[in-house]
Order: C-alpha cells, then sequence, then structure tokens
C-alpha cells in the first residue's frame, strides 16, 4: 500500500525545497517499503526509525526517541513528512526532542501539556520559516494583508518561507484556502537549509518558545504558491485573512 504517498504533488511550490531528496523515498514507499525503511535509507541521519509498535506503553514519544534515538513511525503520510523533516532539520529536530524530554523530566508526563511543551509541538507540527525583508515582517505582524499580498507584493523575491511542520505538509497534500501556519521569523543571512537548520538549533529556547513567538499566516496566500492569488480579491475572505484584534485594555476602577 501507498498509504496516500501517492496524492503528493511533488510540483507544489511548498515541496521545492524537499523535492529531490522526498520524491525518490515515497516512490520506494509506493513500490511497497515501509516509510521506516525507506526513510532509513538516507545516510548521517541522527536517528533510526523504527515501527510505531517498538514504543512501549506507557512511554512517551519524545521521551522514547531522546532515549533510544529512534522515531516510532508509522506508514502514512504524517510521519513520512516527519521524516523528511528530520533528514533536512536534523539539528533543530533534536533540539526540539530535548527540549521536550527536558521538561518531561521536570513536570512528568501530564494529562495536560505545559506552556512550553504545548509551544515545541505546535512548532514541530505546524510551524514555517520566514526570511523577508523588515516591511514584509511588519505588515504579517500587523495582519495587514492587503499591504503584505499587493502593495508589497515585488518584495516577495526577496523572501523565502519554508514549512517546517510536518502536519502542515500533511495538510497542504489537500491543498485549502484556510490553512494556516504558525510563522517563525528566521535569520535573513541563512541561505541555505544546513545553515538555517544550525541556526535553529542555537536560537530555540524554552523561554523563548513559551513566549508564543509566532504570527498565523494562511499560506497559499503566498504569491506564487496558488493560482487564485493572482487576484487581490482573494484576500478579501475576512474568514481566512482575519484583521489583528485589538487588545482589549482594562477599565479603570479609580472613582471620585
Amino acid at each position: 500500500m501507498a498509504h496516500d504517498l501517492e496524492r503528493i504533488d511533488w510540483q507544489a511550490p511548498w515541496l521545492a525545497p524537499y523535492r529531490e531528496a522526498g520524491q525518490p523515498l515515497a516512490q520506494q514507499v509506493m513500490a511497497g517499503v515501509s516509510c521506516a525503511e525507506a526513510l532509513n535509507s538516507c545516510e548521517a541521519m541522527p536517528v533510526r526509525f523504527v515501527p510505531q509498535a517498538a514504543l512501549p506503553g506507557g512511554v512517551a514519544y519524545e521521551q522514547y526517541i531522546f532515549e533510544q534515538r529512534g522515531v516510532p513511525t508509522r506508514d502514512g503520510l504524517h510521519d513520512f513528512f516527519n521524516g523528511i523533516i528530520w533528514q533536512h532539520f536534523p539539528l533543530a529536530k533534536q533540539r526540539l526532542n530535548q527540549l521536550q524530554a527536558a521538561q518531561i523530566a521536570a513536570d512528568g508526563v501530564q494529562a495536560v501539556r505545559g506552556p512550553v511543551r504545548d509551544a515545541i509541538t505546535v512548532f514541530d507540527e505546524n510551524a514555517a520559516l520566514l526570511r523577508a525583508p523588515d516591511a514584509v515582517w511588519e505588515a504579517l505582524v500587523a495582519r495587514d494583508w492587503r499591504r503584505l499580498f499587493i502593495e508589497l507584493r515585488p518584495l516577495w523575491a526577496q523572501a523565502s518561507l519554508l514549512l517546517f511542520g510536518h502536519a502542515l505538509l500533511e495538510k497542504l497534500v489537500s491543498p485549502r484556502k484556510p490553512i494556516t501556519a504558525h510563522v517563525y521569523r528566521a535569520q535573513p543571512a541563512t541561505d541555505s537549509i544546513a545553515n538555517l537548520d544550525a541556526w535553529l538549533a542555537q536560537d530555540l529556547t524554552a523561554n523563548k518558545l513559551a513566549g508564543k513567538p509566532f504570527v498565523p499566516l494562511p499560506v497559499l496566500g503566498v504569491p506564487g504558491w496558488w493560482p487564485a492569488n493572482d487576484d487581490p480579491a482573494f484576500y478579501d475572505d475576512a474568514q481566512v485573512f482575519r484583521p489583528l484584534r485589538a487588545v482589549a485594555h482594562p477599565v479603570s476602577s479609580c472613582g471620585r
């Protein structure tokens, strides 16, 4: 079984950074090889991919990876893309796993994840890394969608959005306008995935992630990523391109 990997459109622009390595691996799986076996064919990986059944009952997934250097892997899009990100971002993925393990060591495995573990999971599953001129970043932070995508559209030639979250990549196998990434600003000088990986592994800290340093971005709005966004009216959909919510300030209780 190909486990839905046959649905991946490797010509999609967001998959361009992963196409050269990922498409042959997907072909192996479509030929009958398990996801774990296909991913293990990659050299110089800091982890090995093991069947999901290797994860003992009662052991946290992240803790198992930290202790065993093995990634429990199911056959399917989600874990396939997780492996692709491990292949391209080994240092950052290790860093996220170390941060998870440190939180588990400090607090144990609880029914509800704490703010740091929650933020790490959001990053791991749904982050995108944006390198862009200041004007582009400022418009994104302000949720000024028309400025971001229409007025500043030429500046996107100087920007790069790289999808990191494997759940995000999985969702985009069936592209829909509302699909939104949690964007993390990357250092402009990180001009290759290897350099970006090394920088990210140094930049990620528990305190920084706990502060939720993310900005939402509907990814199909990126110029060149979806034909419909050539029409400026694409961005008028306030259910997708939502304005920045005003912060409510408490009413003073001081009276006369």
